[in-house]
């Protein structure tokens, strides 16, 4: 390596001459009026710091849920534990000199006590050719606190109520279900968005339904319409005012009372029409207008725009009434012997389209309409 006519402004020495791999074709000139003159090796390591590191890192979590508090906010990190924490709170504190290149560097921690982690930091890299390393000791404090959704939680805390009833019944276990699942799944979407007001309060089984208290409005509407939109039905909201907040606006509750219809999928109705003889309905769906098929001729059935979900009717049974029968004989394309499942004598019913002439038995129901024979559930 050959001199230069550049000095080192610091002690005077002259500047060694870089190769083009070391030099930076962005360096000023030395020659050139009123430039910056680079320094020599020995005075630019003198006070050369390789790592820019904090004395001490003070973290806030969360001690029910893990979060971290991070600038203004808690925010989620998905770490397993404090460790982790740490490592990544240093990881972003620490900073490399931009001159040093092929940077390694690896963390080692060292757990003092529950709220206490030394993390031991080793870095190794180049700078204007000569290896350099460095090691440094970071201690992370940990302050458990309880974050803004978990104090809401542990304190019964909901802007919303989502009711779920029926129109003259009472809601199956499937829609009681269901409608946790629904409450669970939204929260838990809006969750993975990085939406930390979303959370289920509680949810309670009543003698008439189900309610769930949730977080926010937009959570309630969202149950509400996922369970009319899956079982059919009506949703209607209010608003109570309930405080005001610290700038003297009006906090208001919404309470969404979801009316699920009279009959869920698997229902046999009788309707009430005057006009209608075609014999009872099995109810296959009761999104939008209810639909169905007939148990007396296998025709499809749906509901008028005016009767919509409920149409006037009377329930005869469902499908987990129905029990099975032997078929005795087949005896026209409209007709077909069973044996009466309490007499045991052969009846003569019905013959649906979706009856098979040669099945042995068929599962029937029995009611206050007579005897008909339903369609084998493997087959709707």
């Amino acid at each position: 390596m050959s001199e230069s006519r550049a000095f080192c402004p610091r002690c005077g020495d002259p500047v060694p001459e870089r190769s083009a791999s070391e030099a930076d074709e962005s360096a000023p000139d030395p020659l050139r009026p009123g430039a910056e003159v680079e320094l020599c090796d020995a005075c630019y390591f003198e006070n050369f710091d390789f790592v820019d590191a904090p004395d001490r890192i003070d973290v806030r979590v969360c001690a029910t849920c893990g979060g971290v508090y991070r600038g203004n906010r808690w925010v989620d990190v998905g770490a397993e534990d404090y460790t982790d924490i740490a490592i990544e709170e240093v990881s972003e504190a620490l900073a490399v000199h931009v001159d040093v290149e092929d940077v390694a560097w690896q963390i080692e921690p060292e757990q003092v006590d529950p709220n206490t982690i030394r993390m031991h930091c080793y870095f190794t890299g180049v700078v204007r050719g000569t290896p350099v390393e460095e090691q440094v000791m970071v201690p992370v404090k940990m302050a458990r606190q309880t974050c803004t959704r978990c104090g809401r939680i542990a304190g019964d805390y909901y802007a919303s109520i989502v009711q779920i009833r029926a129109e003259d019944r009472t809601p199956t276990t499937e829609e009681i279900k269901r409608a946790k699942e629904i409450a669970n799944t939204i929260v838990a979407d809006m969750e993975a968005t990085g939406d930390r007001n979303a959370f289920v309060t509680e949810t309670t089984e009543t003698d008439d339904g189900l309610n769930i208290k949730v977080s926010t409005n937009k959570i309630g509407k969202n149950i509400s319409n996922k369970m009319v939109e899956e079982f059919g039905g009506t949703v209607n909201d209010a608003e109570t005012l309930v405080t005001e907040d610290s700038d003297g606006n009006e906090v208001y509750r919404v309470t969404f009372a979801v009316r699920l219809p009279p009959y869920t999928s698997g229902d046999i109705i009788d309707l009430a029409d005057d006009d209608d003889d075609d014999g009872p309905v099995l109810v296959r769906s009761a999104r939008g207008n209810l639909k169905g098929i007939r148990v007396t001729t296998g025709e499809r059935y749906e509901a008028s725009y005016e009767e919509g979900n409920s149409p006037d009717a009377r329930k005869l049974g469902d499908r987990e009434d129905a029990v099975e029968t032997t078929v005795v004989t087949v005896e026209d394309e409209n007709a077909v012997q069973v044996l009466d499942p309490e007499t045991y004598q052969a009846k003569t019913v019905s013959r649906p389209d979706y009856f098979d002439p040669d099945a042995e038995t068929v599962p029937v129901l029995k009611s206050r309409a007579g005897l008909h024979i339903l369609p084998d559930p493997d087959d709707e």
